[in-house]
């Protein structure tokens, strides 16, 4: 029996190149012309409608994440499937999907247990990994079958929240809230605003964000923040015993060793601190001992998504649970992605979302 190949597919078949942005070198990215892509057995190929940048991409970028190059970069993405492998059942060409950046072995213990964000052998798509597959910064991206996650009538621009918006509820996991707990949230950027939302929609009662940048702090108070509070005015710690009674949890999601301590240090007893943000690797936080063990004090991580939490992404985005329209700041094409990193250097805007077929 012949599969049927549809006129998407046909057209997408008769054209063999593409253009895709490549990190050749540290500090380095050209948009080069590539051929494109073709599904594996198990595999699809999709035409990327649309896909954000992240801090990830840009320390591949930098080389501050260890990778090889050339390398495609591009991880938060959702575009339409245009051709699939002779094995695949569950999705054809013509479907609107989000695309799940990961290839778990799917036989480790973590696997097993739904950790998948820590198996060992896991495969990134466009994102930091032990193995790098090429990303979705490109015209057509290649990914396994089962990453695909249906869209139904979002947008693509939408759709590629889905993957932080994953890591986030991952994290609201980890932190194992109660209903009308208390959260305070260290830094207002594109995830801490996403982290917000994810609280709110889990359940958390008063919401503080502390930010320095009063755009963002006007953000976060628009997308539902209780109090924001500008702690280069006064340190968060004098803020908070104005504001709230306790902290249950305490959101690390700016990535240095100075606001983790912070952000622990305003934790009360018996709650969790949640370190969300990517540190630096090799640096070292005080704490002391004695106030973990006396009040009960959780230090938790926080790493990646899984499938689980990609989907539950997905249904929170189509069940207009959470807003990302205030986050984007910045649109590009491929050739615009040099720009978008200059400006993440430099700490302007918030999100940024590049339409590779522009």
């Amino acid at each position: 029996m012949h599969r049927r190949v549809r006129p998407l597919e046909r057209a997408f078949l008769a054209r063999p190149t593409m253009r895709a942005a490549v990190i050749t070198d540290r500090d380095e990215v050209s948009i080069q012309e590539r051929e494109r892509p073709t599904a594996g057995p198990d595999e699809a190929v999709v035409r990327v409608g649309a896909c954000g940048v992240c801090m990830t991409d840009y320390h591949l970028y930098r080389g501050t994440f260890p990778a090889e190059y050339p390398l495609v970069p591009g991880h938060e993405s959702a575009g339409e499937v245009v051709s699939v492998g002779e094995a695949v059942t569950g999705v054809e060409a013509g479907d609107r999907v989000a695309i799940y950046p990961g290839r778990p072995c799917g036989d480790c213990r973590f696997c097993d247990r739904g950790r998948q964000n820590l198996c060992a052998d896991l495969v990134a798509i466009g994102g930091a990994g032990d193995e790098i597959l090429d990303g979705a910064f490109a015209e057509y991206v290649r990914v396994p079958a089962g990453s695909l996650e249906p869209i139904g009538d979002l947008s693509y621009e939408t759709a590629t929240f889905a993957e932080p918006l994953g890591c986030c509820i991952r994290g609201v996991d980890q932190a194992d809230i109660e209903t009308g707990d208390t959260v305070v949230i260290v830094g207002a950027g594109p995830i801490g605003l996403l982290l917000l939302q994810a609280f709110r929609a889990s359940g958390a009662g008063t919401v503080v964000v502390s930010e320095p940048v009063e755009r963002r702090r006007e953000t976060a108070a628009e997308l539902g923040a209780d109090h924001v509070v500008d702690p280069t005015a006064t340190p968060l710690s004098e803020r908070l015993t104005e504001l709230v009674d306790r902290v249950d949890v305490g959101v690390e999601a700016v990535g240095l060793p100075d606001t983790i301590e912070t952000t622990h240090s305003v934790t009360s007893a018996g709650g969790t601190t949640l370190v969300f943000g990517v540190p630096p690797q090799g640096e070292t936080i005080e704490i002391d001992p004695f106030d973990v063990y006396y009040q009960e004090l959780e230090l938790v991580g926080t790493f990646a998504l899984t499938p689980n939490t990609f989907s539950r992404a997905v249904t929170f985005l189509q069940g207009d649970r959470v807003e990302v329209e205030p986050l984007i700041t910045d649109t590009f094409d491929l050739s615009g992605l040099r720009t978008a990193f200059d400006q993440m250097a430099d700490n302007e805007g918030l999100k940024k979302v590049v339409y590779p077929g522009r």
